[in-house]
């Protein structure tokens, strides 16, 4: 084998241009297939990206009406009957659930009153009711101050924690910390400044998708003890409900078990608790591009099919002139398995050379397609090791009918060959 191996090279070296042009379909279609599969794991890591956001695992559950579940019940319509609070029990509950790490319950207004320090005003700046939980379920970080501590809670204190966003649009350059703002006639005194551990940026396709991520970024949001919600509101509000999970792909399982759990306290039937199942979405998007772009992959590896007729046709050239070799090596001894495996080698040899070049072509192409149409990709190393295992097939598969044909020559007819 070793032997055959280094006379396919020497046989490649000797007729370097007509080699090449020989590999060029299987680098073709070998390149094409490795940039698109690329393009389709980095497109599909995207989807699932934007779609969970910070990455911090955490997915939300809350109440929806049973006859409208692609909406969430206002938060501004007052708790329902036969919807009690999440309870600390409850809580306890969904911690101790597989894959859970940890839970918060909340309360949460995106609309309202506005903020106010001095004479700047910042409208429409979500407001959370929180327990001190929250922070570290949702993956926030103290950026300066600090956050609620245990007697935030027990003496109803009026403070308020802010993200960055926030501080910015209120306070510009001054240190928030120990400022106070005004919200509904209550004043609040700033004690920290949160930020969330991942960054996430969301890729804008549009201009309406630029107005929606730029508008909720710059909205920031306010974090309350939820002891003193009622102080800034009349009523009571329903809760949602924060779950970190342990990894990515447990969100959807942990967020139905989650909301049965909910559901079985409550005795509105009209109401109930819904996760948002985002990695739902993602992989119906995500299926759907797969769908789309294996359509690309059956028309990239035509190509292959084309480089593998070249191949053919190559390797019936080179039994043709090399006829009186093989009649040779026959005269000498040499058995037809022999003439076939070193055909054989040689065609496989001359398409893994092209496989591997292909590959590299195709790593080349995927990163050029990333920086001139700004799309994600992400290198497959499964679809590297097929490509190149694939072009060695392709090698066996049509040098096959040449091997067979340099085997099956005569002897004598082959040395008398002009």
């Amino acid at each position: 084998m070793i032997e055959n191996i280094r006379l396919s090279f020497q046989g490649i070296w000797a007729h370097k241009m007509r080699s090449f042009l020989t590999m060029l379909g299987i680098i073709i279609g070998i390149a094409a297939i490795i940039s698109i599969v690329s393009t389709i794991k980095g497109t599909n890591e995207q989807i699932k990206q934007n779609l969970i956001g910070a990455g911090n695992n955490v997915t939300r559950v809350q109440l929806y009406r049973a006859d409208n579940s692609d909406y969430p019940y206002g938060m501004d319509e007052g708790i329902p009957q036969g919807i009690p609070q999440i309870s600390s029990g409850t809580l306890d509950e969904i911690a101790a659930m597989d894959d859970v790490v940890s839970a918060s319950a909340y309360t949460r207004r995106n609309y309202g009153y506005s903020y106010y320090y001095g004479n700047v005003e910042l409208s429409s700046c979500p407001t959370y009711g929180v327990d001190n939980n929250y922070f570290t379920t949702c993956g926030y970080s103290v950026k300066r101050g600090r956050m609620f501590v245990p007697k935030d809670f027990t003496d109803f204190r009026p403070v308020a924690v802010i993200d960055d966003n926030t501080a910015k649009s209120l306070f510009q350059s001054e240190d928030p910390i120990g400022k106070t703002i005004e919200y509904n006639s209550i004043a609040l005194v700033v004690v920290g400044v949160v930020e969330l551990d991942t960054k996430f940026e969301p890729v804008i396709n549009s201009e309406e998708d630029y107005y929606t991520y730029m508008n909720n970024r710059n909205a920031g949001a306010v974090f309350l003890p939820n002891v003193i919600w009622p102080t800034l509101f009349a009523y009571d509000e329903p809760q949602e409900l924060a779950v970190r999970v342990s990894y990515t792909e447990a969100m959807s399982k942990v967020g139905k078990d989650v909301a049965e759990l909910l559901n079985t306290h409550c005795t509105n039937e009209t109401i109930v608790y819904k996760a948002e199942n985002t990695l739902e979405k993602a992989k119906d998007l995500q299926d759907l591009s797969n769908a789309t772009n294996q359509q690309l992959v059956w028309i990239a590896s035509i190509s292959l099919l084309v480089g593998g007729i070249g191949v053919m046709n190559i390797m019936l050239v080179s039994v043709t002139e090399r006829t009186r070799e093989i009649g040779l090596k026959k005269a000498i001894g040499a058995k037809k398995s022999r003439i076939l495996w070193q055909f054989l080698t040689e065609a496989a040899v001359l398409t893994s050379l092209g496989g591997v070049l292909g590959v590299g072509a195709g790593i080349g192409m995927a990163e050029l397609i990333s920086n001139v149409a700004q799309t994600p990709v992400a290198i497959s190393v499964p679809a590297i090791f097929l490509g190149v295992l694939f072009s060695m097939v392709i090698g066996i598969i049509f040098g096959l009918i040449p091997s067979v044909k340099a085997a099956n020559l005569n002897p004598i007819d082959a040395l008398r060959h002009e």
